[in-house]
């Protein structure tokens, strides 16, 4: 699947609180269609409501990946997540996988793992080294990665600025595997992890789960391996009373 960015098709400045809309063509294996997707102004640190996102969760372009505004994106469940190849690209899924620390489920090999001391495990060690192995690990069906140069210098500075976090997971003082995130209070929201070993990316997020003990872990897009470790989807409006600490 691809996307082509189309020509602005008019200024709803009056209706959309200065947002514009963009044409967007999606281009799939076997079709081809337009639908419209907000343009965000890097003037105004606004995004459209997230209930207005397209089915897939896209629900606006452009802007830039400044403190600011990501801090913003984040506290609206918004995420970046775009290529080389196209502008940024703003999602807010109508459903979100996370993983409730109570709910976690461990496998009694992993439990044997974690006792044995197999790996040390550190928070915020080596974030540049956690988030460069996350771009550069090749995944399976995936060409390139979605961690580009722009996205690893933007979530380098909300690390420096105290709101992005990473895991480290060391074997004979070899960094082996990690992950890294954005908190949003007693959110954590997951970005990317990667192993170099087997094992070694469940292990920071056991880790994670069992010594921070956030209120619940953003994972953003169904995956089974996570799934297996306890994940499952809720609806974008409890994961917002989540994110804003309301009482549920």
């Amino acid at each position: 699947m691809t996307l082509r960015i189309s020509l602005n098709s008019g200024n709803y400045s009056d209706i959309l609180g200065g947002l514009q809309i963009f044409a967007i063509e999606r281009i799939d294996d076997n079709s081809t269609f337009a639908r419209m997707i907000f343009e965000l102004d890097k003037a105004l640190l606004l995004f459209p409501d997230p209930e207005l996102a397209e089915d897939d969760g896209l629900l606006a372009v452009g802007g830039d990946l400044s403190e600011d505004r990501l801090r913003e994106a984040y506290r609206q469940g918004i995420f970046p997540w775009f290529s080389e190849e196209t502008p940024i690209l703003w999602y807010s899924p109508h459903e979100r996988f996370v993983i409730f620390p109570e709910e976690l489920v461990q496998s009694k090999s992993m439990r044997k793992i974690m006792r044995s001391g197999m790996f040390r495990i550190s928070m915020n060690e080596a974030f540049e080294q956690v988030i460069k192995a996350c771009a550069t690990k090749v995944r399976k069906d995936q060409d390139g990665t979605w961690i580009t140069e722009d996205m690893q210098d933007a979530y380098l500075r909300l690390h420096r600025s105290g709101q992005a976090d990473s895991v480290e997971v060391w074997q004979d003082d070899r960094l082996v595997g990690g992950l890294y995130g954005v908190r949003v209070g007693d959110v954590f929201c997951g970005e990317s992890m990667f192993s170099h070993v087997s094992n070694a990316s469940k292990a920071a997020l056991i880790w994670l789960c069992t010594t921070q003990k956030p209120r619940l872990i953003d994972c953003q897009l169904y995956t089974e391996h996570l799934e297996s470790m306890g994940a499952r989807m809720i609806d974008r409006q409890t994961f917002l009373k989540y994110l804003h600490a309301e009482d549920l």
